[in-house]
């Protein structure tokens, strides 16, 4: 329906909402304000020459805002060609016939049984017809897309023990220090509420920032900068954690909008998961590229690792396992990954005096050339160079 003869629309800026009907004209404020996004609002096709008057700024209007304003208005730099987006109310759709034909465009009414509305839609070259209330959550998410940049998402990794003790949180909390320190823009996620804070092992749990509770009641979407600008940065990384309160609940609705949040702003995701696979923890592993899950080779921690790998791969899309050694019972990298029926992503040997450096606040992957660090830059390298995983 769209054949797109403008050419692509660059993401950014502000939308363009065409209509005259006051009550859509509401719902169309509302919705843009909750995507954060400022509209135009005109009665017609701009102009495309010439500086005119505008028909209202989107800011604090309501009906009142539009009514009072007369003719077709055009403002210098923003029009029908060069809005990322234009919402078109279907009280507008015969003024706007003849208008060049261009990517992003949206017939938005009211009427579900209205048998010519798609013949409407055609006629200006409209994406999608979008029925309000229904298509609400849609258009909020389409007008975020323009605000934020509907660009690359970001390399989503989650990170699992086999069994307590594994040395998930330490590899989770590297491999974004690395991500980091490689120019990659980060977030490191806290998913486990019992595992005593990223923000402490990274030596910032009195950072000024939000953290998980401050999310708990999040619902829709969430924006993409407003929670990286929100959160602690520490490291050039920004860290979503816990807090020193009691909370050790994450709604599955706010990890599903914070995880996808997190995504939207590209990069790299890593994600520390608690070894449970509850509702909220699913939410998680739905959205992420690759979890790698960390296990000891020794029999009683590939036994364990078992029963989470099992809980995991219901949901999770790819499952790699991590094989720290040497393994004092004998059982090399290769044994583990063929035990588990999981697909080896490589062996981290035991770093001589980590344990004592995270102690002194030197957060786990900082020594370029210890084996932690390696393993993440390795890993890395493989990853982001094919931007789907590790390749086993």
């Amino acid at each position: 329906m769209n054949p797109g003869a403008c050419g692509p629309v660059a993401a950014g800026g502000r939308p363009l909402i065409i209509t005259e009907d006051p009550l859509l004209l509401d719902d169309l404020l509302r919705l843009c304000a909750a995507a954060g996004a400022e509209p135009h609002v005109h009665h017609a096709v701009p102009e495309q020459s010439g500086a005119a008057r505008e028909s209202g700024d989107g800011r604090g209007a309501g009906a009142a805002g539009v009514t009072g304003v007369a003719g077709i208005a055009g403002i210098a730099g923003v029009g029908w060609e060069t809005a990322p987006l234009v919402l078109v109310g279907d009280d507008a759709a015969r003024r706007v016939r003849g208008a060049p034909r261009r990517p992003g465009v949206f017939l938005v009414g009211r009427d579900l049984d209205d048998p010519h509305v798609w013949q409407r839609a055609v006629e200006i070259g409209a994406e999608e017809v979008l029925t309000l209330p229904d298509a609400e959550s849609l258009l909020v998410d389409r007008i975020a897309d323009v605000v934020e940049g509907a660009g690359r998402p970001a390399l989503a990794v989650g990170v699992i023990g086999g069994s307590g003790g594994a040395g998930a949180s330490t590899l989770a909390c590297a491999l974004a220090l690395r991500a980091a320190r490689a120019g990659e823009r980060t977030i490191l996620i806290d998913g486990d509420p019992l595992g005593g804070g990223m923000d402490v092992l990274l030596g910032g749990e009195a950072a000024e920032g939000l953290r998980w509770p401050d999310f708990a009641a999040s619902r829709g979407r969430v924006g993409a900068g407003a929670l990286a600008e929100s959160l602690p940065e520490l490291h050039a990384l920004r860290v979503l954690s816990w807090d020193r309160g009691d909370r050790v609940v994450v709604p599955p609705a706010a990890m599903r909008s914070v995880v996808a949040a997190a995504r939207r702003r590209g990069g790299v995701v890593v994600v520390d998961l608690p070894r449970r696979v509850d509702e909220a923890v699913a939410e998680a592993l739905a959205q992420l590229d690759l979890v790698l899950m960390v296990v000891r080779g020794e029999l009683r921690a590939v036994a364990a690792a078992g029963r989470v790998a099992a809980g995991v791969r219901m949901v999770a899309r790819d499952v790699r396992v991590v094989v720290r050694g040497p393994a004092p019972g004998g059982l090399d990298a290769e044994a583990v990954a063929a035990l588990l029926g999981v697909p080896l992503a490589g062996e981290v040997p035991v770093e001589v005096g980590l344990p004592g450096r995270v102690a002194e606040g030197e957060p786990p992957g900082s020594h370029g050339r210890g084996t932690l660090a390696r393993f993440c830059d390795g890993f890395w390298q493989r990853a982001l160079g094919s931007a789907q995983g590790v390749s086993a």
